[in-house]
C-alpha cells in the first residue's frame, strides 16, 4: 500500500472500536462495505456509495469461513489483500479492517444466527448453513462498527434479501443500502470467482447475462408464463454451462414460485461453468445493464 495512502488498517475488534470512537467524536457517521478481498469494481461502487452520501466509510476484508461448506472453495479463495489494500485507499476508505479468523470466531465461539424464512430455498437448498454463517458474520460486523449505512451488491439477490430481513427481525440499527450489480463490458456480472474462469470458459459464462436478457426481453414483448419465460431462461444455458443449479423466476419478497410474471419478478441464475459457480439475476421489470 502506497505510504501517502490515509487508509487506516486494523485488525483487532478493540483498534475497530477505537478508530469508530474517534470517527464518531469527529461528527462522522459510518459506511459498512463487507467483503472478502479479492475486490473489484462492484465492491468499490459501494465505497462510493458510501463515499458520497458523506459517510466514513469502513470497509472489511474477511474470507467468512462459517459460510463455507465441506466441499467448496474455502481454501482455494482468491486472496489479495495487498491490492485491495491500495484499491481502499485510493477510493477514499477511511478504515479497513482486516481481522484474523480467531479474532472473528475466538476460541469457545458457539453462538450463531438463525436465519429467516428467505434463506431456506434455493442458495440455502444448495449450501446448507450457508446462510447461518453469513448472518452470523454479518451482524457481527453490525455490532462491531456501529455502522449507519451498509452496503451490499444485488447480484447475491437472496443474500440482500435474507441480511435485510434479519436487521428488521432483529431490531438491528443499520440501514441496509442494496446497489445495483456492476457488469464487464461484456455483461458478464462482476465476480470475484470470476477469477477462476479459463478463458473459454468464460466465453461460455456469458450466456448467463444472455439468458437474462432473452427472458427480460421476452417478458417486454408481452410474454407473462412463468413457465415459458424459465423455459426462454433456461434455452440457452443447458447447451453452453456444465450444470445448472437452478434458473427460476420467483416473487421477490419470498423466492416463493409466481402464478404469473409481473414487473417485480426476479429471474435467478446458479450455475457451474467448470469448477465454478456462478449466480446473476435479473428484476423482469427493469432496465438489464
Amino acid at each position: 500500500m502506497s505510504e501517502e495512502s490515509p487508509l487506516h488498517v486494523v485488525t483487532s475488534v478493540a483498534q475497530l472500536r477505537a478508530a469508530v470512537a474517534e470517527l464518531r467524536r469527529a461528527g462522522r457517521t459510518i459506511g459498512l462495505v463487507p467483503t472478502m478481498g479479492a475486490l473489484h469494481e462492484g465492491h468499490l461502487s459501494l465505497v462510493r456509495a458510501s463515499n458520497e452520501e458523506g459517510h466514513a466509510t469502513i470497509a472489511t476484508i474477511f474470507v467468512n469461513p462459517t459460510q463455507f461448506g465441506p466441499r467448496e472453495d474455502l481454501a482455494k479463495y482468491p486472496r489479495t489483500l495487498e491490492r485491495d489494500l491500495d484499491l481502499l485507499g485510493a477510493a477514499g476508505v477511511a478504515v479497513a479492517f482486516v481481522p484474523t479468523v480467531d479474532e472473528v470466531y475466538p476460541q469457545g465461539f458457539a453462538t450463531y444466527v438463525e436465519p429467516p424464512e428467505a434463506a431456506g430455498p434455493l442458495e440455502g437448498e444448495r449450501r446448507p448453513g450457508h446462510f447461518r454463517g453469513v448472518c452470523t458474520i454479518v451482524l457481527k460486523l453490525f455490532l462491531m462498527t456501529t455502522a449507519d449505512v451498509a452496503f451490499f451488491g444485488r447480484k447475491d439477490f437472496q443474500q440482500a434479501l435474507v441480511i435485510g430481513r434479519m436487521t428488521r427481525d432483529l431490531d438491528v440499527p443499520v440501514e441496509v443500502r442494496v446497489q445495483p450489480t456492476l457488469r464487464e463490458p461484456d455483461g458478464l456480472a462482476m465476480s470475484s470467482r470470476n477469477a477462476y474462469l479459463s478463458p473459454e470458459e468464460r466465453t461460455r459464462a456469458l450466456t448467463l447475462s444472455r439468458a437474462l436478457r432473452a427472458t427480460v426481453d421476452a417478458y417486454r414483448a408481452g410474454e407473462r408464463s412463468i413457465a415459458r419465460l424459465e423455459e426462454i431462461l433456461r434455452r440457452d444455458l443447458t447447451a453452453a454451462v456444465d450444470s445448472i443449479d437452478y434458473a427460476v423466476l420467483v416473487e421477490p419478497e419470498t423466492l416463493a414460485p409466481g402464478e404469473e410474471a409481473h414487473d417485480r419478478t426476479v429471474a435467478l441464475l446458479a450455475v457451474r461453468v467448470g469448477s465454478t459457480r456462478l449466480i446473476d439475476n435479473a428484476v423482469l421489470g427493469e432496465d438489464f445493464a
